[in-house]
C-alpha cells in the first residue's frame, strides 16, 4: 500500500484492532436463544455501545428491536452542513456448527498462517472493527468530514427482521445521504470489489400426506402411496437434468454483466470434489448472481439407522429459493408454491408454508458515492481497479433502507472474501484486508465529503 498518513495510522492501530476483535469474537452472540444465552448477545451489544462512546459518539443507544434482539446505534456529528453517512455492520454470528471440525476454538481469535480465525472475524464483527479503524484514522488526520451514524445489528444471521421493523417504525433514525454496508467482501483477497446486486430469498416448508399412518412395506408397498416418494418426486421437479432451477414461470436465463468468475476459481473456492461437475448452465456468474437457485435445506424422514420397513404416510422438506435482482420475492414464492402443488404426484395432499423472505437488491454504480469509493480503493489497493460483483446471499435490510431513503446511495463492501469461509468451520479474516478496507473507508469518507 502506498504510504500516506491515513494508511500509516491504520497500520499503527492494527494491533489494537486485533485485541478488540479478540474481545468481540469471545461473545457467543448467536441470536438463537434456544441454543445460546441471550446474555452473550447482550454482552456484545454493550461492547459495541461502549466502543462508540469511547469515540465520542452521542445518542448511543442499545435498541430493543421487535424480534427480541438488540441493535446498537450511535451518532457522531461532523462539520456544519456536511453530508451524513450511515455505517452498518452486525455483531450476531452463525452458530459454530460442529465445534470438533474447527482447528481452534470458534470463539477464541487465533492467528495462524497470516489469518485471524474465529466465528465472526469476517462476518461481521470484523466489519464493526473496520468502521472503528476508519474513523480513528480520520480523527488522527484532520478530523471526520461528514456526520456519521453507525448501526450494528443483532439478528442479521437469523433473518428475523428486527432492525428492518425498527427502522420502519423510526424512519428518521437511519436517514443518511449514503449508506455503507460493511457485510460483503472482495471477489478475492487483494482485488477491491463493491457488491452491486444481492439475490433475494424465500423459505418454504412443504408437507405431503398420503396415509392415515405408516404401513408395512411388504403388505402394502407397491399400491399404497408413499409420502416420502412423493416428496422426492416433487423436489426432483425443481431442477433440470443439468441441475438448473426450473420453476414454472420463473425466468432462469438472465446474464451477469460485470466481473466474471471462472469455473476453475469457483471449484477452488467452493471446494468441489475432484470429478464432481458443477450444476446449471451459463457462466458461473450468471448462475450465482443473476439467476434463481433452489436448494433443499432439510427433509423430515426416518434416519437410516433405526428405519423400519414401512411405507411413509407423511414427509416434510424445507426449501430455499434464491431470487435474482429484478424479481419480486413474493411473486417468486407464489410460483414456487404453485409448482410444488402442480408436481405433487398421485393426488397426495400437499401444503406449503412460507417461513422467511427477503427481497433482492440492485445498486446504481454510476452515482457520486461509487466514484468516491473507486478513487479510495485505487489508493488502498495500488495497481488495482474497483470491480463490481454480485452476491448470491441476501441482506434484507438493504431493501428496507432503499425503500425508506430512496435518494440514499448504498454501497456494499466488507471482509467476507472466499478464503474467509463465512458460515463454515474455520472462519477467518485477512488482517491485510482489514487494513486495506479500513483505509478505503476512511479515504472514501474524505472523498465523498469533498465531492
Amino acid at each position: 500500500m502506498s504510504s500516506n498518513p491515513v494508511a500509516e495510522t491504520v497500520a499503527s492501530l492494527l494491533p489494537r484492532a486485533k485485541a478488540e476483535l479478540t474481545e468481540l469474537v469471545a461473545f457467543k452472540s448467536v441470536a438463537d436463544f434456544a441454543q445460546f444465552p441471550k446474555s452473550e448477545s447482550e454482552g456484545a451489544a454493550n461492547w459495541i455501545a461502549d466502543a462508540l462512546r469511547a469515540e465520542d459518539f452521542v445518542d448511543v443507544a442499545v435498541l430493543d428491536t421487535p424480534d427480541g434482539t438488540q441493535s446498537v446505534y450511535g451518532y457522531l456529528p461532523g462539520p456544519e452542513g456536511a453530508k451524513t453517512v450511515l455505517l452498518y455492520a452486525h455483531y450476531d454470528v452463525q452458530p459454530p456448527l460442529d465445534e470438533a471440525g474447527w482447528d481452534t476454538p470458534p470463539f477464541e481469535l487465533t492467528e495462524r498462517d497470516g489469518r485471524w480465525y474465529g466465528r465472526g472475524t469476517a462476518d461481521c464483527k470484523g466489519g464493526a472493527i473496520m468502521h472503528l479503524l476508519a474513523l480513528r484514522a480520520l480523527k488522527a488526520n484532520g478530523g471526520i468530514p461528514v456526520h456519521v451514524k453507525v448501526i450494528v445489528e443483532g439478528s442479521e444471521e437469523q433473518g428475523t427482521g428486527g432492525l428492518e421493523r425498527y427502522a420502519e417504525q423510526h424512519p428518521e433514525l437511519l436517514e443518511a445521504d449514503t449508506i455503507v454496508i460493511g457485510d460483503a467482501g472482495n471477489f478475492r483477497v487483494g482485488l477491491p470489489t463493491v457488491t452491486t446486486t444481492l439475490r433475494g430469498m424465500t423459505l418454504v416448508r412443504v408437507q405431503i400426506d398420503t396415509l392415515a399412518g405408516n404401513l408395512h412395506s411388504g403388505q402394502f408397498g407397491g399400491a399404497a402411496p408413499d409420502a416420502l416418494g412423493s416428496l422426492i418426486r416433487v423436489l426432483d421437479s425443481l431442477r433440470a437434468e443439468d441441475g438448473s432451477t426450473t420453476i414454472e414461470g420463473l425466468d432462469a436465463t438472465a446474464q451477469w454483466d460485470g466481473l466474471e468468475y471462472t469455473e476453475e476459481q469457483f471449484r477452488k473456492d467452493a471446494k468441489v470434489l475432484d470429478g464432481v461437475g458443477l450444476i446449471g448452465d451459463g457462466s458461473v456468474a450468471d448462475r450465482i448472481w443473476a439467476r434463481p437457485a433452489v436448494t433443499v435445506l432439510g427433509i423430515d424422514c426416518p434416519p437410516v439407522v433405526g428405519a423400519t420397513p414401512s411405507v411413509q404416510s407423511s414427509a416434510r422438506a424445507l426449501i430455499s429459493l434464491r431470487v435474482p435482482p429484478g424479481v419480486d420475492s413474493a411473486e417468486a414464492t407464489k410460483l414456487l408454491q404453485a409448482h410444488i402443488e402442480a408436481h405433487t404426484p398421485w393426488g397426495a395432499r400437499v401444503s406449503t408454508e412460507q417461513i422467511g423472505q427477503g427481497q433482492p437488491f440492485r445498486a446504481d454504480p454510476s452515482s457520486p458515492a461509487y466514484r468516491a469509493m473507486a478513487d479510495a480503493m485505487a489508493v488502498a489497493y495500488p495497481g488495482e481497479t474497483m470491480q463490481y460483483a454480485g452476491q448470491g446471499g441476501t441482506i434484507p435490510l438493504c431493501n428496507t433502507l432503499a425503500g425508506l431513503y430512496p435518494k440514499a446511495e448504498i454501497l456494499l463492501i466488507g471482509l467476507s472474501e472466499p478464503e474467509a469461509q463465512i458460515h463454515a468451520v474455520n472462519e477467518s479474516v485477512s488482517p491485510e484486508e482489514l487494513e486495506r478496507l479500513s483505509v478505503t473507508e476512511a479515504l472514501f469518507l474524505r472523498n465523498y465529503a469533498a465531492g
